[in-house]
């Protein structure tokens, strides 16, 4: 024998209705089967409403009647669309019933609690005759017996409890003579000794099909709802979440105890009793496997965390003073208030001190506890002993759940290490000494990011996810989203990072999607994006509160530089290849390194040096391992480097400049790169990475411009005026060629002082030979006083900038 209970939503309309039917008949091929189902979805809490609606004579709940008519009336049109007159005439009778009840809950203005089960037993009532009429009509063996007649409880009315003695034998006695192949019951509903309708509260039709599973001691209760099982969290916050294989009957109450809706605890007590095994079903998906709830825990995996949990709308109430410490009995004086005011409590804490408890109940009940609590300790309050208690609101509970954990060392410290990675502040934790259970009050807005970093942490094979929002996507930005979209599986699937850009955003238009951003067709979606704004970008990207977060700078914009700090203090990465931050005044680009740490946010910004060159990296690595630079001597504009390995004095400087704009070795406006602004920001980027405090103004910059050059207005003005110097920029190619020599414009750092110029470079030197767009850098070190470390390559465009800030993200993945 078998038996299977099936939900409101089971049974909410026609198609799943139809698709119960399958089960059943499937079933019953090889063995009986009994059926408690509950009422069709949302009717119960239309029964409750129409009931009060009637009570408080407001005339609308005719209305409302008439559509719980209808959908029962379409319900059974729908199953049994031909010769269903006889079945049609004894549902309107009893919905006719149903509107007599109403009349009278209106006219005598009350609605008692004995009524009321009265009332809302009418909503499994008419589901289980429709859906065994249904059955019947296709040549089923199927008979509907009503659990009111089997089901004894006392008369305590909405919550009534079930006198088992009696109700198993009632249960045993029917079943041992019944001679169906399928049989349905309503559940929820009973009656006490004395004949009177009971309801069995919460999760009623759970109680029924469990009071009957452990009455006939079945092989195995089977609950069939909308999903395949009891999930590793909410499947509706993180999409990775998959169905639990197996639970022990501890894992499932706790997850259910904290919010995972499937299962209510306390209606399958009479099967645990029994160890009667439960099995979660899924109705939609009746060949998915489900989740199996059983005794013991021998059966089960050993992965220590089985689920993650979370309970939000919760008040935090801390009562606090001196006065507590040492003195006995305020604890129990602190419970039995709440308890006299029937305020359940949800997680409590208490201070090794004795200075403090803390505990989180349900946050409609904190007004109510606190006026309470205030007045049971008014003598002590107004003795200044202990503190009028305090309340905080919009927080959640979540909860890792599993019997392993506390064989396993470090759950916790995962746990707390994740949230506080993702900028998610803890307010209280609670921790049984069973450690089945390890929870934690934070705030309700940050619940989604703390459901999928944990989940992201414990169950997805370690692969992290990293959420990319950027900024500037021009040419190194396209070529960015394009290397990203190129590696993503390899990243995935090699590096354990599942790399995501989530937001976009040019000078026009931004566009950010929490689920990702297509790739495959993201221009479209960014050209049809909202109106770009530097604050508006970094709102919505707060607003989405998304984990592993990376801000990704690829402007050279002033206001976007300073934006940084807004990131970082929400735990937000930043990967800059904008050089404004960091070369800005010592004091902006130390808070910029502390906030980093505070915050525990990366902050990286390899290509302000070198493009993709791992320059910064190299001296990070040298000045962690406890290594201390002398000297650096630089080669560090890869398009002027491009400019001097091109000018020959045969076509013009000016020539040579825009050949070098037009193929995006330069900054859009070119005297960035030829004042030698661009590489007096680089080598202080390196001086203050190797330790040095020093300002931009502190570094000698010996122009090679002609003066009319560097007081030209515009662009258009300055390359009008390189045109008309060449003679001046021949002078110089002249004047090192003829001594076997080639220009490079240098960056110097030695005993503290830096400076930046144009270099006549003898053969033999290693600056000599640097072809093209090549970057080099000498790092002389206490390790390398002779002979440097050398690191060189391309130092500028589009392509190998873009890597160098891939590198970065990659980096920030793995941190």
């Amino acid at each position: 024998m078998k038996v299977l209970k099936f939900g409101g939503t089971s049974v909410g309309s026609v198609e799943n209705i139809n698709r119960v039917i399958n089960i059943l008949s499937n079933y019953s091929k090889t063995d009986s089967v009994i059926c408690v189902v509950s009422a069709v979805g949302g009717v119960t809490d239309n029964l409750l409403k129409v009931g009060n609606m009637a009570k408080n004579k407001y005339q609308g709940y005719a209305l409302l009647f008439d559509t719980i008519k209808e959908q029962h009336l379409s319900i059974l049109e729908g199953l049994i669309p031909t010769n269903n007159q006889l079945v049609k005439e004894d549902l309107i009778n009893k919905l006719d019933e149903l509107k007599s009840l109403l009349d009278g809950i209106y006219l005598i203005n009350e609605l008692s609690p004995k009524t009321s089960d009265k009332l809302v037993s009418f909503g499994e009532l008419l589901s289980s005759f429709i859906i065994a009429e249904a059955i019947k009509s296709r040549g089923l063996n199927c008979k509907r017996k009503n659990s009111q007649d089997l089901i004894v409880t006392n008369s305590d009315f909405t919550n009534a409890t079930v006198i088992y003695d009696q109700t198993y034998a009632n249960i045993k006695t029917y079943f041992d003579s019944s001679n169906v192949d399928i049989t349905i019951m309503p559940g929820f509903v009973a009656k006490s000794k004395s004949g009177e309708f009971t309801t069995l509260g919460r999760g009623g039709s759970d109680f029924t099909a469990a009071i009957i599973a452990a009455a006939l001691k079945v092989p195995e209760l089977e609950i069939w709802t909308d999903v395949s099982g009891m999930f590793t969290t909410n499947p509706k916050m993180v999409k990775q979440a998959f169905p639990i294989n197996s639970l022990s009957y501890q894992e499932a109450m706790e997850l259910s105890h904290f919010g995972a809706k499937v299962l209510y605890p306390p209606t399958v007590q009479p099967v645990m009793n029994l160890q009667i095994p439960i099995r979660i079903k899924n109705t939609m998906e009746p060949e998915a496997d489900g989740t199996f709830i059983g005794p013991g825990k021998s059966i089960y995996t050993k992965d220590p965390v089985k689920g993650i949990s979370n309970i939000n709308n919760i008040a935090l109430l801390t009562l606090q003073g001196s006065g507590m410490v040492g003195i006995p009995g305020f604890s129990k004086r602190l419970f039995e208030t709440l308890a006299n005011e029937k305020v359940n409590i949800i997680l409590i804490t208490q201070a090794s001190s004795e200075h403090s408890i803390c505990f989180g109940i349900n946050e409609a009940d904190a007004e109510k506890a606190k006026t309470a609590i205030d007045s049971e300790f008014q003598n002590e309050i107004s003795l200044n002993r202990i503190d009028p208690i305090i309340i905080e609101t919009d927080l959640s509970i979540v909860a890792l759940i599993g019997d392993n954990m506390k064989n396993h060392q470090g759950i916790s410290g995962r746990m707390f290490s994740t949230m506080g990675m993702n900028n998610i502040n803890i307010r209280a934790i609670a921790q049984g000494a069973s450690e089945k259970n390890i929870s934690a009050v934070i705030a309700q807005k940050d619940v989604k990011k703390a459901l999928n970093a944990l989940h992201e942490r414990f169950f997805e094979s370690n692969i992290k996810q990293v959420n990319l929002f950027i900024t500037g996507v021009g040419n190194v930005g396209e070529r960015l989203v394009e290397q990203i979209k190129k590696q993503k599986k390899y990243l995935k699937e090699n590096q354990k990072l599942n790399i995501r850009i989530t937001g976009l955003s040019n000078s026009r238009t931004m566009y950010l999607n929490d689920d990702g951003i297509d790739l495959n067709n993201w221009k479209e979606l960014l050209n049809s994006g909202e109106k770009a704004s530097i604050d508006g970008f970094f709102v919505a990207v707060k607003a989405l509160n998304l984990r592993n977060s990376v801000f990704v700078d690829i402007t050279a914009n002033t206001d976007v530089a300073k934006k940084y700090p807004d990131y970082l203090k929400e735990s937000i990465a930043v990967v800059a290849c904008n050089k404004i931050a960091c070369s800005d005044v010592l004091e902006s680009y130390s808070e910029l390194k502390i906030l980093s740490k505070k915050y525990n946010a990366p902050f990286l910004f390899e290509t302000n040096v070198g493009a993709g060159l791992p320059i910064i990296d190299t001296l990070n690595h040298l000045i962690t391992s406890g290594d201390k630079v002398t000297s650096i001597y630089a080669v560090l504009s890869g398009s002027l480097n491009f400019i001097f390995n091109n000018y020959t004095g045969e076509d013009k400087f000016v020539s040579v400049i825009k050949r070098a704009m037009a193929e995006g070795y330069t900054e859009p406006d070119p005297r960035i790169d030829l004042s030698g602004v661009d590489v007096a920001r680089k080598i202080l980027i390196l001086a203050r990475e190797s330790g040095a405090e020093m300002e931009l103004n502190d570094i000698v910059n010996e122009s090679f411009l002609s003066d009319n050059d560097l007081k030209a207005g515009t662009v258009e003005e300055f390359l009008k005026s390189v045109d008309q110097s060449e003679a001046h920029y021949k002078q110089l190619f002249n004047s090192a060629s003829s001594k076997g020599e080639r220009l490079k414009y240098v960056a110097e750092y030695v005993n503290g002082e830096a400076k930046v110029g144009l270099k006549s470079i003898p053969q033999g030197h290693p600056f000599y030979n640097l072809e093209g767009k090549d970057n080099i850098v000498m790092f002389y070190t206490e390790r390398y006083p002779e002979q440097p470390l050398i690191i060189k390559g391309a130092g500028a465009g589009a392509e190998v900038t873009a890597s160098g800030l891939f590198a970065d993200i990659i980096r920030v993945g793995h941190k």
